[in-house]
């Protein structure tokens, strides 16, 4: 007789585990359900290890062109690829580790299996070979399956010449020269981490700017950095096709009206991603699907479906870890029967972890005034800043936009050094509905990178000091 559960969720990434952890918690019996390692994509070839790849790059390229303006000497400087690829996956595995470990410590049941839905309340477990050799059953089901990188057939991925973000951080040798499609937060981060390390890097975006999601200021100043690094910049460029020849990938794209043809080692498709909602049974439930995702209400995540939810990327932008725990959580929560306020989608906080690293959350400026709103804006640049000037990091700058008739902070945008960091501190400022004046009367502490949030904020109400 299949195992009978309150909750149980089918997938185990950041979305998944967290909601069956918070499940626990509240007294429901859990069992999670997943084929592979358990933390998803983050985990195991996403978050986790593509930051373990880019702290080597930061480090790396401060020791090869900065170390000389803090007095020290290098010489014979070197890197071996193959083990700041293995240092990232041993990370990876480490923190798997953990969530095993977390998941064990709350009493949750693990089933390492492909789960498909059999209806609302039973879940089969399929072998390799495609046969049901288990099945649970529980109240709820939540599907936290995730998702994969897009393919486009322009670019015909074979995960060798042509490869995804799975295969640029576990290449078992440096390319000479690589071409990335899409210039989104895990494009310019492999351009990043590549050029740092010597490899030639072309960057590809369809759209007029890097990064287009951000504030436009941010993104040109992304850019200058970018070509000041030698990387090569196409924006307003549509690839048209990428062929393999000659263990080469020739890449032919139209950029601001004329053809293009570019060559390289290896070709990285980071044009984005589609969620995982095919081969487990979403089609016999009748589960309603929007643009390859799963159809979602945000007051609770249910499906159409009673007794099935979906939280993560399965569901459709923003496809971040930490909107996906946050929704495992609310979801969860609503089952429980409390009530906890809905997401707030506009105080969702962004990062870029290339140096210098990005990170936003709220409106852009051009949103903002889209939205109708009369804005003031302070920006403050890190030059002037005496602790950016004393870690040598004096680069970019924050950005804050507020309503001019509440002061109310509609946005943040921050280009520099600890910018993923800094970010907390607006995400709880916006979060509490927070105002130029609260922010700025916080006193903070001198000398911290941070203190340019508040200086910032003088700049848009002119009380800068120090500027």
């Amino acid at each position: 007789m299949a195992e009978k559960y309150h909750v149980a969720v089918l997938g185990g990434g950041p979305g998944g585990y967290v909601a069956a952890v918070r499940a626990a918690q509240l007294g429901l019996k859990t069992v999670i359900i997943e084929k592979d390692n358990l933390g998803g994509i983050c985990l195991n070839w996403g978050c986790i290890p593509t930051k373990s790849l880019l702290k080597n790059a930061e480090i790396y390229d401060l020791m090869k062109y900065h170390s000389s303006e803090f007095g020290i000497k290098v010489q014979g400087l070197e890197f071996d690829f193959s083990k700041i690829i293995k240092r990232s996956r041993d990370i990876s595995d480490q923190i798997v580790k953990n969530i095993e470990f977390l998941i064990k410590k709350n009493k949750i049941d693990r089933i390492k299996g492909f789960g498909k839905l059999a209806s609302a309340s039973k879940i089969d477990i399929i072998n390799p070979e495609g046969k049901s050799i288990d099945s649970v059953t529980a109240e709820n089901i939540i599907i936290a399956t995730g998702a994969r990188p897009k393919n486009i057939p322009s670019i015909p991925v074979d995960h060798k010449m042509i490869i995804t973000s799975t295969e640029a951080m576990n290449l078992p040798e440096q390319p000479k020269e690589l071409i990335v499609v899409g210039a989104g937060a895990i494009g310019v981060e492999f351009a990043y981490f590549y050029s740092v390390l010597g490899t030639k890097v072309t960057l590809i975006e369809m759209l007029d700017s890097i990064l287009p999601v951000e504030d436009k200021e941010v993104s040109l100043t992304l850019e200058k950095s970018f070509k000041k690094r030698g990387i090569d910049i196409l924006t307003n460029a549509a690839v048209q096709k990428a062929e393999i020849k000659s263990n080469k990938v020739n890449v032919c794209a139209l950029v601001n009206g004329s053809l293009k043809e570019l060559t390289a080692d290896k070709v990285l498709c980071a044009v984005g991603v589609t969620g995982n909602v095919e081969g487990f049974g979403l089609e016999k439930l009748g589960i309603e699907l929007y643009k390859n995702h799963i159809k979602v209400d945000k007051s609770n995540y249910s499906t159409n479906v009673k007794g099935v939810f979906a939280i993560g990327d399965v569901i459709g932008p923003p496809w971040l870890a930490h909107v996906a725990s946050a929704e495992g959580i609310h979801c969860v929560e609503k089952i429980k029967g409390l009530t906890p306020p809905d997401i707030n989608y506009n105080n969702v906080p962004g990062c870029t972890y290339c140096q210098p690293q990005v990170a936003s959350i709220g409106f852009t400026e051009q949103k903002a005034k889209e939205a109708g709103y009369e804005l003031k804006i302070g920006k403050f640049p890190f030059m002037a800043s005496g602790k950016a000037f004393a870690i040598g990091e004096r680069e970019g700058f924050v950005k804050l936009i507020f309503d001019a008739k509440y002061g109310e902070l509609l946005g943040a945008h921050i280009i520099g050094s600890e910018a993923t960091e800094m970010i907390a501190e607006l995400a709880m400022a916006k979060s509490l509905e927070a105002t130029a004046e609260s922010i700025i009367k916080t006193i903070h502490a001198h000398p911290t990178l941070s203190e340019s949030v508040m200086e910032a904020v003088g700049v848009a109400y002119n009380e800068a000091i120090h500027i």
